[in-house]
């Protein structure tokens, strides 16, 4: 049998190396001997001997999903063997995380990771009680973690002389050491003749980075978080 379908690129290899690897721009294949964690229905095929079972959030995790719809259903896999993670053809991304790093991400955006990272839900310090990703994962210690990302994100550098304005419902996620704050650009005046749809920002200050999806998230994409 003959076709492109078979190409190389497209061939599942055995894996050389243990941990997580990127398999393709929209899947990330993960070796497992052991334990990792991965968000709840995005494993779309594995070999060898594993197992899948939902991972708790604690009553301090739960009690913040279910106030605010931000959280991050996962699944532990252990055991011993192959498994790709993917979602919803969203691009993937790996980052390295090293002792003494922060990185805060969005829920929504996180795939897989190594059971070495230890995971949180934190209030986003400014936010109030308006704005989308008020809640976010905060992911510290070292490993892997796997990101996706509908197209492909922007990272933009932050500094002390150059903060920097995104939009609530297009961030990914942040480098934690910076100062958030939520930013008015728009009047009371624009807003009473219907707004601009661009009211409120999330102002990041400091010295590190911010990370943004190509497009605001979708009123039915957000349902579904």
């Amino acid at each position: 049998m003959k076709s492109d379908l078979f190409s190389t690129e497209n061939m599942a290899q055995q894996a050389t190396v243990p941990g997580m690897t990127l398999q393709n721009a929209k899947s990330i294949k993960y070796a497992v001997n052991g334990e990792m964690h991965a968000r709840q229905g995005s494993m779309i095929a594995f070999r060898g001997n594993l197992q899948f079972e939902r991972k708790g959030q604690g009553i301090g995790g739960m009690l913040k999903r279910a106030v605010t719809g931000e959280g991050l259903p996962l699944m532990a896999v252990r055991g011993q063997g192959e498994a790709w993670f993917a979602h919803e053809a969203a691009n993937c991304f790996i980052v390295d995380i090293d002792q003494g790093d922060t990185l805060t991400i969005n829920g929504r955006n996180v795939l897989c990771f190594d059971a070495t990272l230890s995971y949180e839900i934190k209030t986003v310090k400014g936010a109030g009680m308006t704005g989308g990703g008020i809640f976010n994962s905060v992911f510290t210690g070292y490993g892997k973690l796997g990101v996706i990302c509908e197209g492909n994100p922007l990272v933009i550098p932050v500094t002390a002389q150059q903060p920097v304005f995104v939009d609530t419902d297009a961030v990914v996620g942040w480098s934690a050491q910076l100062h958030t704050s939520l930013h008015r650009s728009q009047s009371i005046g624009s807003m009473i003749r219907g707004g601009s749809g661009e009211a409120v920002q999330l102002k990041l200050e400091g010295e590190g980075f911010v990370i943004v999806r190509p497009s605001e998230l979708t009123p039915q994409k957000a349902g579904q978080n």
